[in-house]
């Protein structure tokens, strides 16, 4: 699609009321509904830094005259990975009234906090119904997503009223919180590091050897420099806890994008070692879409970690030396990829307008674990099937999951798989612990 001449665009930066308009045309077809006025109206902060977009932190820039403007590529990218999202309007989360829940009010300086919001909005205007007609004074909107329009309220017992939303949506709305006080934390530790090292200026530049410059929440220019590998092999319990962590993450600029700031230390949940500083962004789209503690449903983000930027992320998870070692990934994500990948053929289809399309959802579990590997059986299964089929397409052992894996990454990523492997010791740790039990009697292997 060619671009369009924006108005109010400069040096790659529009007016918050071209952005306005940028953001509902480009989500025009996505099918989480969003609202105008994401960046001019309420809960928007862009003055004081930034404003939600769907899951994203986009910063916001004051140009001369005093108008805030924002990058549009970020407003682009936003909206891309808005437009990934698939929702299902019957997978529905009750997300409130409960019993007890605080009764706070919001107001345009309090965080998204989007639950209490909601209530809060609903309380005032007496209803979901009146909020669905759209009977307010001003828009309304959560992180530029139009919430009224998916609301569902069901009573029960004819007087208790509870409130619903996709579940997909809850989880958007829950990554948009996430990120919002990820990016206000590493603004606050980039300012009080500029605050040590220079003189008392919000116009002053840190300045680093060989990194990049980005602008934080607070308008100050603060130097980022490339991750190479200084935290390999460090175990996250430890240093999580080291004091001045987060202040020395937010000085990296992401280990996988590599445009954005990084905000969280991303690390293996099964192995416990650091893998990289992440923007949040790029860690939002590595978490599993978990819909139980062994169950994940294989979304269509999933197509960005297998397939188009595979030798990215694969690289990524094979900075945690017990992953790279096992040649394998962590059992959530090995799981999601043997249904994306491994079990892609099985899939069955549909007649569709332009030819046939998959069949329902992908969703697959496991019972077991990754600690006794010879008992864990992952199984794959459609749900949502448009001719009510509900079928299992493959039950496949992990030891199998984890043989095939590494055929696959052979060929689809040889330079990750050449560094792995059992014969490939040399990057482990001088002193390892003991990580995963393997019950199956041949001891501890690796661990």
């Amino acid at each position: 699609m060619s671009e369009r001449v924006m108005p109010g665009r400069t040096d790659g930066l529009i007016t918050l009321g071209a952005a306005d308009a940028l953001w509902v045309e480009l989500t025009a077809d996505s099918a989480v509904p969003t609202a105008s006025g994401a960046l001019t109206c309420s809960p928007a902060h862009a003055r004081v830094g930034y404003v939600l977009l769907g899951d994203r932190v986009v910063a916001t820039v004051r140009a001369s005259g005093g108008q805030w403007s924002v990058p549009e590529v970020e407003v682009r990218r936003a909206a891309a990975e808005l437009n990934a999202v698939g929702m299902d309007r019957q997978d529905q989360v009750r997300i409130g009234p409960f019993r007890g829940a605080p009764r706070q009010g919001c107001n345009e300086e309090t965080p998204l906090r989007w639950r209490r919001r909601i209530a809060g909005e609903l309380r005032e205007l007496g209803g979901p119904e009146r909020a669905a007609r759209g009977e307010v004074g001003r828009p309304y909107h959560l992180a530029g997503i139009d919430w009224r329009r998916i609301l569902v309220e069901r009573t029960r017992d004819g007087t208790q009223r509870t409130w619903w939303l996709p579940r997909a949506v809850v989880r958007l709305l829950d990554a948009a919180e996430h990120a919002e006080t990820q990016w206000v934390q590493a603004a606050r530790n980039r300012q009080a590091s500029t605050a040590v090292t220079e003189p008392p200026s919000h116009l002053r530049q840190a300045r680093d050897f060989g990194g990049q410059q980005t602008t934080s929440p607070e308008g100050s220019t603060a130097s980022l420099r490339p991750y190479n590998a200084e935290l390999e092999g460090q175990l996250y319990s430890v240093l999580s806890r080291k004091p001045g962590t987060s202040r020395r993450v937010a000085g990296w600029v992401c280990a996988i994008c590599r445009t954005t700031a990084a905000a969280v230390l991303d690390h293996c949940h099964e192995h416990g070692y650091v893998r990289a500083p992440v923007c949040q962004s790029c860690n939002t789209q590595e978490r599993p879409d978990h819909l139980y503690s062994n169950d994940i449903r294989v979304a269509n983000r999933y197509t960005r970690l297998f397939d188009t930027g595979a030798d990215d992320w694969l690289r990524h998870w094979h900075r945690c030396p017990g992953c790279r070692a096992r040649t394998t990934l962590p059992l959530p994500h090995l799981a999601a990829w043997t249904a994306h990948i491994a079990c892609r053929s099985l899939r069955p289809t549909h007649r569709a307008p332009r030819g046939r399309e998959p069949c329902g959802v992908l969703r697959v579990s496991w019972t077991g674990s990754q600690k006794a590997p010879r008992s864990c059986l992952l199984t794959v299964a459609v749900d949502f099937c448009p001719s009510g089929e509900h079928r299992v397409l493959a039950r496949v052992p992990y030891l199998k999951a984890v043989e095939r894996f590494g055929v696959w990454l052979a060929e689809t990523a040889p330079a990750v798989a050449a560094a792995a492997g059992p014969d490939r010791l040399d990057d482990l740790p001088a002193q390892f612990r003991p990580v995963i039990a393997d019950t199956s009697g041949e001891g501890l292997a690796l661990f």
